[in-house]
């Protein structure tokens, strides 16, 4: 499942906003339109993309961006099911993180997915411990 990913909101926030690591995304996300590769990100992750850019910029600009985001090969996964739970539940527990990041960590280590993010500060202890792969964009 090397070509399945998850993206975290930072990933796509970064894409969306040109900071470092937006030409990684960009090439995930080109490999995803030519088919060959499937990009995924939980419902609750694009909620942080949409607060993130609502809170940096203004209503208007977070909604023409989710306009944009919802045109991307990207699968919206609506809502957390049993597994993504569990694990979710898991992992917010044993390492103390938002519920947010439980949700993106859970749904790439239930689906065997590669996680790109750049939130080095939640994530490389769970890097260091857990068997979930991670696409490190910067």
């Amino acid at each position: 499942m090397k070509n399945v990913y998850i993206l975290d909101a930072c990933a796509l926030v970064a894409m969306l906003a040109g900071e470092p690591g937006a030409t990684e995304v960009r090439n995930i996300i080109r490999r995803a339109y030519n088919g060959k590769a499937h990009v995924s990100m939980n419902r609750l992750n694009l909620l942080e993309v949409y607060y993130e850019l609502f809170r940096s910029y203004d209503k208007k600009y977070a909604d023409d961006k989710l306009e944009k985001i919802n045109k991307l090969p990207v699968v919206i996964i609506p809502g957390i099911g049993d597994a993504v739970f569990l694990e979710a539940g898991r992992l917010k527990a044993t390492y103390r993180i938002s519920i947010a990041d439980a949700v993106a960590l859970a749904e790439a280590s239930v689906s065997g997915a590669t996680l790109v993010t750049a939130d080095h500060h939640e994530m490389d202890v769970i890097d260091k411990n857990e068997k979930i792969r991670f696409l490190w964009i910067r």
